[in-house]
């Protein structure tokens, strides 16, 4: 029988080692099989699912990941907290290489990823209005503030489909708009999250400048492993410390998503 889970974690196999006892587990789900098998254990004493969203061994691109099996193996472990950290680029100048970043909101620019759990009959509409949990994002701040990390507490990423890296006039374009990081990953996964009514966070981890932001070079995937593994430390420091803090009942909206948002039920 599969253990239960009460948090979960979605990121890249370099966090493995931050759980205690881990033991890997595979989750049947409507939608096919999770990137990977998931990996249960504790963090001070708080049962952790992981989950590397890419998979063991980097398999899957980011238009490719299976985001309504990984989310749904998530619901059906028990969690009702997930903490998504990624590696992403910067818009902006101020956000620098190594910076944290917790974003508060979300721009959708993919394409024909499948979206939502509910395709009928009848129709969801789930407000994503604040597409990150405000209790989850409040204990990152806190625990990165307190760790003294280089550290954004808000910031819009803009989801591109990928897997190429933008032009230079999309990356102007986004950066013209305000936004501060650039990311693969953040929809679906987002989204289904709240149709879950699961609490999902983000914490950005800045890999590179994005092309847009003149200073610099294009970016490359050189780049962004390098710079992702010289922060791992620092990411799985920061988790570990954000964890045993998140508070154990839901007091945000996450939990009531889907009150008042069927119709023809």
């Amino acid at each position: 029988m599969t253990p239960r889970a009460e948090i979960g974690v979605f990121g890249g196999s370099g966090l493995y080692a931050f759980i205690e006892g881990a033991a890997e587990h595979r989750v049947a789900t409507p939608y096919g099989e999770t990137s990977a098998p998931v990996v249960i254990g504790e963090v001070a004493g708080r049962r952790v699912a992981f989950l590397p969203r890419h998979g063991a061994r980097h398999e899957f691109p980011p238009h490719r990941v299976p985001y309504l099996a990984n989310i749904w193996a998530m619901k059906d472990l028990g969690v009702t907290r997930v903490l998504a950290p990624t590696a992403a680029g910067s818009l902006q100048p101020r956000v620098r290489r190594g910076d944290f970043v917790i974003c508060d909101q979300l721009v959708d620019r993919t394409s024909g990823r499948a979206a939502t759990f509910y395709d009928g009959p009848g129709a969801t509409h789930v407000s994503l209005a604040d597409p990150y949990c405000p209790e989850l994002r409040r204990v990152a701040i806190e625990r990165g503030k307190a760790a003294g990390l280089p550290l954004h507490e808000s910031g819009t990423v803009v989801v591109v489909e990928g897997p190429r890296f933008s032009t230079r006039a999309e990356s102007r374009w986004f950066a013209s708009s305000g936004w501060e990081v650039i990311n693969m990953t953040q929809h679906p996964e987002a989204a289904l999250a709240r149709e879950l009514e699961l609490c999902y966070a983000n914490i950005s981890v800045i890999t590179d400048y994005d092309a847009g932001v003149e200073t610099t070079a294009p970016v490359s995937v050189d780049e962004v492993i390098e710079a992702f593994g010289a922060s791992i430390h620092l990411l799985r420091d920061l988790l570990l410390a954000v964890v045993p803090a998140i508070p154990v009942e839901r007091a945000c909206p996450c939990a009531s998503a889907l009150r008042g948002a069927r119709v023809g039920h």
